[in-house]
C-alpha cells in the first residue's frame, strides 16, 4: 500500500470514491463540488488533495497549493485506524469533540447537520478502507 495521502494513495482514493454510489452519486444529487485536503495535525499544509465536481472526483494527488474548501487533519495513527476500520457517526462525533479530527478549513457543524452531506462524509472513511 502507498503511504497515506501520497500522490499514489490519493489517486487510488479518487478511483474508489467514484466507484461508491453512496458517496459520488449522493453528492452529485446536491451538486457538491469542493477541494478537500487531507493531512496530519503537526504540518502546515495537507499532504494530499482530492477535487470533487458534482460529486465525482476529477483530480487527486499530492497537495500543490490548491485553494481548499475542506482541510481535514488528524494524527497519522488516527488516520491509519480510520483508513483500516472506517468511522461511523458516533466515532466521528467523538473524534471531532476530542480534537482527534480537526477541520482547518470547512464547517463541521453545518456539514454534520445536513444528512445529504453527513452520510457521504462518513462513507468517505469507508472508501479509504479500499485504498
Amino acid at each position: 500500500m502507498a503511504d497515506l495521502f501520497s500522490d499514489e494513495w490519493m489517486k487510488k482514493f479518487m478511483e474508489e470514491w467514484n466507484k461508491e454510489p453512496d458517496l459520488s452519486s449522493a453528492l452529485a444529487k446536491i451538486g457538491f463540488s469542493s477541494n478537500i485536503g487531507y493531512g496530519f495535525l503537526n504540518q502546515d499544509t495537507p499532504l494530499g488533495v482530492i477535487v470533487i465536481e458534482n460529486g465525482m472526483a476529477t483530480k487527486a494527488g499530492a497537495y500543490n497549493g490548491e485553494t481548499l474548501n475542506w482541510d481535514l487533519r488528524a494524527s497519522e495513527e488516527s488516520w491509519a485506524k480510520w483508513a483500516k476500520n472506517g468511522l461511523g457517526m458516533v466515532g466521528l462525533g467523538m473524534a471531532y469533540t476530542t480534537g482527534k479530527l480537526k477541520f482547518k478549513v470547512g464547517d463541521y457543524g453545518a456539514m454534520i447537520k445536513d444528512p445529504r452531506m453527513a452520510g457521504p462524509f462518513i462513507k468517505s472513511f469507508t472508501v479509504m478502507q479500499s485504498v
